[in-house]
């Protein structure tokens, strides 16, 4: 099990919305639904035929409406708003309602602006317990404090962190309990090989790299998408644009928890001309996404997906998939296919409540069910997908 400074738990974690906030698994509601990044639609209405997975049918208008009104009714009655539409969305069966403070909320949108405060280390915890650095972000605090790869985290602020969870353990590297901002102090433990020492850094507000590539020794390129934050298609263009002419592409989706829509099309738009990428129905009318023109259409394509990827890397998956454009090589993807939308309370939190369902270009429900790798990989999936790529016409020999 691992983690990093962003994208885990919100602060001042609550019930409700643990589930949704690991990193995006409910971020497919604004750019699936219209609205802007960021923006939170005033007014709570909403209709839809949406059934939550595993749970019983939803009547969003309603749903919204029902919460809402248990919110003014607290708030008239000197109790917690937040507290009563967190219990108005427990009772109604929807897996991924959730509601968050304003500050909360807005936290959500810079993670999804891949921004986020903290020290710049992603700890691991090994099966012994004990916790270990498992990179460390290049030009981040942690990194001017000379922490490596490798070096064990003892402690935090004089709490010892050995058998803690990570999300913990990352909620005590960003200060979370006392909503740190930038600039303040946190203390470590550190420890590499037989040398023991503490480091004073000061957290920062720096940025993520969801997009990474890498050449491999033949000349394959691989691509690996860790969200999908603003700004993602873009850059999955242009790695495909810089990739060796001739060359097949290993696009990693493992571990991905989703993001914007939007930026999952614009991804998709990199290796399709056009054509539809995913329906979704919001207040029980369909909707269509489609691909922009000028993808590479030509260039052998391979997917690696696994249990973690989830929600828009699904729909991405899918796409690919359903429009013969790429081979899926690993294992069944999480099946988040649900669509969320914002809504402010009076308090001015927000509940994001699920109100429709994605669905692939060829109809296939995501949500509960999954995607379905056309070639089940465990162990060594990165060689099995340069394996298929050689079949695809790519000989990596």
């Amino acid at each position: 099990m691992s983690g990093r400074d962003p994208f885990c738990q919100p602060r001042r974690n609550r019930a409700g919305a643990t589930l949704t906030l690991v990193f995006a698994g409910v971020l497919v509601a604004g750019a699936a639904t219209g609205s802007l990044p960021g923006s939170v639609p005033d007014g709570a209405g909403r209709k839809s035929s949406a059934q939550a997975a595993g749970s019983a049918e939803l009547e969003p208008a309603g749903h919204h409406e029902q919460v809402t009104k248990a919110a003014e009714e607290a708030m008239a009655a000197g109790k917690s708003p937040m507290q009563a539409a967190e219990r108005a969305v427990s009772r109604s069966g929807d897996r991924w309602g959730a509601v968050y403070s304003q500050g909360d909320y807005e936290e959500f949108q810079e993670a999804l602006d891949g921004q986020y405060t903290g020290v710049g280390l992603w700890a691991r915890r090994e099966r012994d317990g004990r916790i270990d650095v498992s990179k460390v972000q290049a030009g981040s605090p942690a990194a001017e404090a000379g922490i490596h790869q490798g070096d064990r985290l003892r402690s935090v602020d004089g709490e010892k962190v050995d058998g803690l969870p990570v999300t913990q353990v990352v909620s005590l590297l960003r200060g979370d309990a006392d909503d740190a901002p930038a600039g303040t102090a946190v203390t470590l433990g550190l420890q590499r090989g037989t040398r023991a020492w503490t480091q004073t850094v000061r957290r920062a507000r720096l940025s993520t790299d969801p997009v990474t590539e890498r050449r491999l020794a033949d000349g394959v390129t691989v691509i690996k998408i860790t969200a999908f934050t603003k700004g993602v298609g873009e850059k999955v263009r242009t790695a495909v644009r810089r990739s060796p002419s001739g060359t097949g592409i290993i696009l990693d989706l493992r571990g991905n928890s989703g993001g914007l829509v939007t930026e999952a099309v614009a991804a998709a738009s990199a290796f399709l001309d056009g054509g539809l990428v995913a329906t979704y129905d919001v207040d029980g009318t369909q909707h269509a996404l489609h691909a922009g023109l000028g993808g590479d259409t030509g260039r052998p394509l391979v997917a690696l997906v696994d249990g973690g990827t989830m929600s828009a890397a699904e729909l991405l998956t899918g796409a690919l998939q359903d429009r013969g454009r790429a081979v899926v090589v690993g294992s069944r993807t999480f099946g988040k296919g649900s669509v969320q939308m914002p809504s402010r309370l009076p308090d001015g939190s927000v509940a994001e409540l699920t109100v429709g369902h994605y669905r692939t270009p060829s109809g296939r429900s995501v949500d509960g069910h999954g995607i379905t790798p056309d070639l089940d990989a465990a162990g060594d999936a990165l060689g099995r997908a340069r394996t298929v790529l050689a079949g695809l016409g790519d000989d990596p020999s």
